[in-house]
């Protein structure tokens, strides 16, 4: 199974666990680039089309779920013959663990899991799944101490009853008495559960035991538990009541809800008085010749049928039994009583003869998972019924070295004399292999976490930054680098583009040219002249505009538009001089007048024109 691709999607790495229904890996979403569970069905009851069918129905429903306290369910389906699930991966342990070595918890402690646990129950009894399956071994505690409730997905597929090869053993001691006779469940069937889950965590152990599911469900449905306090001194009264009332053979006498439940043992955590209508006294009394409850009342011991063919004893208390006799009656409702009491004890007799009268022939193989090696050979070995066959080595990341992980056959399955027990060990957990790390230049977040994630390395998006070479967005540097050694599980950062860095240009209008350049050089910009024109408005040699404006990437030329000053006035055209006596001289004095820049050679002119005004005549110029 390791290593093999269910749904196109979901890498099957090394197992995490095996169970009576299902084995868990871990593994990863190869298109999300997470870690997940996934919980593949045994091929015995994969085979069945009727349990396939409420696989997928109780697993859809499960996925309803949203609860911190309950296991997250992704997906489903089937791949081949493989039913399977995903789910949330949790670290941690289980409770049964966590109760196997450490022993019984603190009352306090007691009452913070099973309020857990009622928020839990809570939400799937509102969406009318009730679990059938509340166990230790199904909640995880995990490091902060928050726990999860596991298994809603397959919780109503499983059997309810008692079947003839013992196939709830392992789950017996926790199951409701009415679950073990095959009635119709509610919510206060879990309740029962949680009561001998919080039982366990208290004592340290189960309050019914046996050597078969058969024998222990008689105890669920027959015998009174044993107050904890009398198992463990130090478990508080309180919690005691709270957990006695759960433990109610009548379901109508326990917490009718989760939620009532949960506020029972939140007034116990606060420190408030917790005010419990509890009817303990009226429980069966562990002896069944007992006839006096603890206030005196008689006890009437009637013959029950169910529909799986067992018979329970049920106890109707009833302090004034003799004034609804009729006169003269009493002496004969005694000798109904024991002859009731009697018939109860010879049918109970039968139906444990019968159930174990072929236990010369076939037995019930024990639970070995997390046993150490040793105890379970040695639990093999003590049997006289059972053989130790192979045992194998496998990693395992939550499994210490040398615990058994697996065990073939399963726990609960019936075998002949002989039949050989082979036994999968944890090695410890997996040493990390040395990878080289890829390079992620120019990769987008998802294609460097597919990248990394096919290698086991550990994807870590750090600090954005700017480039110059690299769009926004993409990976632009990683620690370790490219083509250097990492090991599986080891983090590579990497940083993102935001692109080539921006800033604000200044405004520069009405600078000089000179102020203006050094002004946009010192903000991180290039400079260059575009043109220069007139301006009526901006002195000569100052900015009249700039380009471009606004956020602009450091080292942007930004071009500049220089005034030449006003635009000077057009100049008007001069008239021609035209050389004639009397009307020159008249015109030179008058543009001698008019235009004082032609003024003097306009005098130059009159001496001329003078010298010509008496040519013809006296002519000194001419001899």
């Amino acid at each position: 199974m390791p290593e093999r691709i269910l749904g196109g999607r979901y890498k099957v790495q090394g197992k995490i666990g095996i169970g009576g229904m299902a084995t868990v890996y871990r593994g990863t979403d190869e298109v999300l680039g997470r870690t997940v569970a996934i919980k593949t069905m045994l091929p015995q009851y994969a085979a069945d089309p009727s349990f396939a069918a409420r696989f997928k129905q109780e697993a859809q429903a499960a996925a309803a779920l949203q609860s911190p306290y309950i296991v997250g369910i992704f997906d489903w389906g089937k791949d081949g013959d493989t039913y399977y699930i995903v789910m949330e991966y949790l670290r941690g342990t289980d409770l049964k663990s966590g109760i196997r070595t450490h022993g019984a918890l603190d009352s306090r402690k007691v009452a913070q899991i099973g309020s857990q646990i009622c928020q839990a129950l809570s939400v799937a009894h509102k969406h009318d799944i009730i679990h059938r399956d509340i166990k230790p071994q199904n909640i995880m505690v995990q490091p902060d101490g928050t726990i999860k409730v596991m298994d809603f997905g397959i919780a109503r597929a499983k059997n309810s009853h008692l079947t003839a090869d013992n196939s709830v053993l392992g789950t017996a001691h926790y199951v409701s008495p009415e679950q073990t006779q095959g009635k119709p469940l509610g919510p206060t069937s879990d309740i029962y559960s949680l009561g001998i889950v919080m039982y366990e965590a208290s004592c340290g152990k189960v309050p019914f035991d046996g050597d078969d599911a058969i024998s222990v469900a008689l105890k669920q449905v027959n015998e009174q538990p044993v107050p904890p306090s009398q198992v463990n001194p130090n478990v508080d009264p309180q919690l005691e009541t709270i957990i006695m009332k759960c433990l109610m053979k009548d379901p109508q006498a326990r917490f009718q809800t989760a939620d009532e439940l949960r506020r029972a043992l939140t007034d116990y955590l606060a420190g408030r008085v917790v005010s419990v209508s509890n009817n303990a006294t009226t429980m069966i009394p562990a002896g069944p010749t007992s006839r006096m409850n603890r206030t005196g009342g008689t006890q009437q011991m009637n013959r029950v049928s169910n529909p799986s063919g067992a018979t329970r004893v049920a106890a109707k208390v009833d302090s004034d039994d003799e004034d609804d006799e009729p006169s003269g009656g009493g002496t004969g409702k005694k000798v109904g009583i024991v002859v009731g009491v009697i018939a109860a004890i010879v049918l109970i007799g039968a139906i444990v003869y019968f159930a174990l009268g072929n236990q010369n022939a076939t037995q019930s193989v024990p639970n070995y998972i997390s046993m150490t090696q040793d105890s379970a050979v040695a639990a093999i070995e003590q049997t006289d019924f059972f053989q130790v066959g192979s045992v194998t080595q496998e990693y395992s990341d939550t499994a210490e070295e040398g615990t058994v992980i697996d065990q073939d056959p399963q726990s609960g399955t019936l075998q002949e004399r002989g039949t050989k027990i082979n036994l999968t060990v944890s090695k410890g957990k997996k040493p990390a292999q040395e990878v080289t790390v890829p390079p992620l230049d120019n990769m987008t977040p998802d294609q460097a976490q597919e990248a990394l994630s096919k290698l086991g390395l550990v994807a870590k998006a750090g600090d954005s930054v700017f480039s110059d070479s690299v769009d926004s967005g993409l990976v632009v540097s990683q620690s370790p680098a490219a083509g250097t050694t990492a090991k599986e599980g080891d983090t590579v950062t990497y940083s993102l583009s935001k692109g080539k860095d921006s800033k604000s240009v200044p405004d520069v209008r009405g600078y000089s040219e000179s102020s203006a350049t050094s002004t946009l050089q010192n903000a991180g910009f290039a400079v260059s002249v575009g043109n220069s024109v007139y301006s009526d408005s901006v002195d000569e040699g100052c900015v009249i505009s700039y380009t471009p404006n606004g956020e602009q990437p450091a080292g942007t030329t930004i071009s500049l538009t220089i005034s030449k000053g006003p635009k000077p006035a057009p100049q008007q055209p001069t008239t021609p001089t035209t050389p004639s006596q009397g009307g020159n001289s008249s015109g030179n004095s008058d543009n001698q007048g008019g235009d004082t820049g032609n003024e003097g050679g306009n005098s130059d002119n009159q001496g001329g024109d003078t010298g010509n005004e008496g040519e013809g005549g006296s002519d000194s110029n001419n001899p």
